[in-house]
Formats: structure tokens, C-alpha cells, sequence
């Protein structure tokens, strides 16, 4: 990372809670809860954030979303974290979540409407002011409710966020998840 951050020998009060938290449910200290360090009532506001906008949100839908944000912009970090997350959850094999993360596009896990949620997602990513009434009226024709486009949006736009802050300050992925999932370089393969 580019900023020093608080050590877990040096850890006290909120820094020490978030990582003794992280370390109970992960099994290890990721390096983005450790940049958190530098200022943890950012992060605590951040989960909050993704906590509001899963409340009513199908989690798999979330987390195609939160795929295709995080490889438009090319965050290694969030791909490798999240493309666990899909595997943990049982939603896609690990083949199927290799080739969505080549090409959501021509992926055959995926249907038609999980298709256009991840492209919207990634025109909000790269480019949210190309958003036109046209792509709106896209989804809900593929029958999905003014609130859950909504929430896409949300969705993908806070992956932005979240990306871009580990991605500026060089937040590597975790050696841990290198380990479990081999994914980390797939973001590699998209296109620049």
C-alpha cells in the first residue's frame, strides 16, 4: 500500500475492534479492512451503505452487479473477493464464475436479464452519464421494478467507490484469496 497504515501490534480501541472483527470472520486480516485503518468511521459508514442497499436486494444479483462494477474498472481486489463470495454461495461453479468474469456476456450460467443487469451496471461503472431512458426501460422490460434498477444502480456505483479508494492506494488482493480461488489475475483479460 502507498499510506502506512495502523499494524496489528499498534491496533487500539476502533482500529483493534475492526480488526479483531475482520480476523473472526475471515480467519485473517484482509489488506482492505487494513487501510481502513487510517480512518475506520469510513469504513463502519461503508458497510452500512452495502448493508441499505442489500437489505431488499436479491444477494446474488448483488453480487453479478458488484462483478461486473469491479472488472469495468479493473479492480483486481473486488473481482478476486467477490467472485468467492459467488463461489461460497453455490451460485456459479468455479468454471461458470471463470467465464463470467471473461465474458459475462456469452456466459452460459448466465439468462438474458442477468446479461443486461450486468451491462447496465458496467454503463453505470464506466460511463453513468451514457445512462439514457432507453436503458431503463430495458431492464423493465426484462421485468425487473423501478426499485431494484434503482438499487443495480446503487450497487454498482458504490462498487466504484470501494474499488477506486483500494485500487488509488494500491490495496493488493489478499494472498488468502490468491490462495482459495486462483482469480485474481482474470481481471487481467479485460480489456484496458
Amino acid at each position: 500500500m502507498y499510506v502506512r497504515t495502523v499494524s496489528p501490534d499498534e491496533a487500539d480501541g476502533a482500529v483493534k475492534a475492526m480488526y479483531d472483527a475482520a480476523e473472526a470472520s475471515e480467519g485473517y486480516l484482509p489488506n482492505q479492512v487494513q487501510l481502513f485503518s487510517l480512518n475506520p468511521a469510513a469504513r463502519t459508514a461503508w458497510r452500512q451503505l452495502v448493508e441499505a442497499i442489500n437489505a431488499d436486494m436479491d444477494h446474488r444479483r448483488y453480487e453479478l452487479v458488484t462483478l461486473a462494477a469491479a472488472a469495468t474498472v479493473r479492480c483486481r481486489y473486488c473481482v478476486s473477493a467477490h467472485a468467492a463470495v459467488v463461489m461460497e454461495s453455490d451460485y456459479f461453479d468455479r468454471a461458470e464464475v471463470e467465464e463470467i468474469a471473461r465474458d459475462f456476456r456469452s456466459a452460459d450460467s448466465l439468462d438474458a436479464r442477468d446479461k443486461e443487469i450486468m451491462v447496465f451496471a458496467e454503463k453505470v461503472a464506466v460511463d453513468a452519464n451514457r445512462v439514457a431512458p432507453e436503458d431503463v426501460d430495458h431492464l423493465r422490460a426484462h421485468g425487473l421494478s423501478d426499485r431494484e434498477i434503482f438499487d443495480v444502480t446503487l450497487a454498482a456505483a458504490a462498487r466504484v467507490f470501494y474499488s477506486k479508494v483500494l485500487q488509488a492506494m494500491d490495496a493488493e488482493p489478499d494472498e488468502a484469496l490468491a490462495a482459495t480461488n486462483g482469480l485474481v489475475d482474470l481481471i487481467e483479460l479485460k480489456p484496458g
